[in-house]
Order: structure tokens, then C-alpha cells, then sequence
């Protein structure tokens, strides 16, 4: 199992459309195979740090589901969006090995 650890910087004035950013890609990850934990914004802190974490069962599963959405209509949506309205300013992604009970 591994997880895709998503750290944004984000515009602060457009947070909200960063909240519906985040709100489409949610179900898009989940219809590729992954699990989704959720987008985290900013509340107390830094106004300009976003976070997102999701799972998928294997790496070679996060790299189908990659090729796969760049295909997908909806994901390439997603990303028009995101082109429209600049809603974030960068991300780094990272990828850590989950530990549970």
C-alpha cells in the first residue's frame, strides 16, 4: 500500500476555488482504483498550505491510475479548472508506506 502525500501552496484569496478543486478530484481518484482521505485547507497557521492524501493498493496502481486520468475527460476537466483559475501556486507530491493497527 502506498500513499501520495499532495502538499500545496496555495492563493489564500481563492481558497474557495480551491475547495472545489479538491472536491473534483476526490471521486476521480476513487473511480481509478484509489482511496481518497481528503483535502485539508487552511484553518489555523500558515493561509497558504494545503494538504491531500490518498491510497492506492500498489505504486504500479498509482502509475495506471496517472495514465489513465490523463486520458479521462473528467480528469482533463479537472485540470482546465485548475488552468482557468490558478487556484494553487505549486505542489510537491510525496509518497509514504501507511502503518495501521
Amino acid at each position: 500500500m502506498v500513499t501520495c502525500y499532495l502538499k500545496y501552496v496555495v492563493d489564500p484569496f481563492k481558497l474557495k476555488e480551491f475547495e472545489h478543486y479538491a472536491k473534483l478530484w476526490i471521486p476521480l481518484v476513487e473511480k481509478f482504483g484509489g482511496k481518497h482521505h481528503g483535502y485539508f485547507l487552511p484553518h489555523e497557521g500558515p493561509s497558504n498550505i494545503a494538504l491531500a492524501l490518498f491510497t492506492f493498493p500498489t505504486l504500479a496502481e498509482y502509475e495506471k491510475y496517472r495514465t489513465d486520468a490523463a486520458n479521462d475527460p473528467e480528469c482533463q476537466a479537472a485540470m482546465e479548472y485548475y488552468r482557468e483559475t490558478k487556484c494553487f501556486i505549486s505542489f510537491e507530491r510525496s509518497f509514504m508506506k501507511p502503518v495501521f493497527e
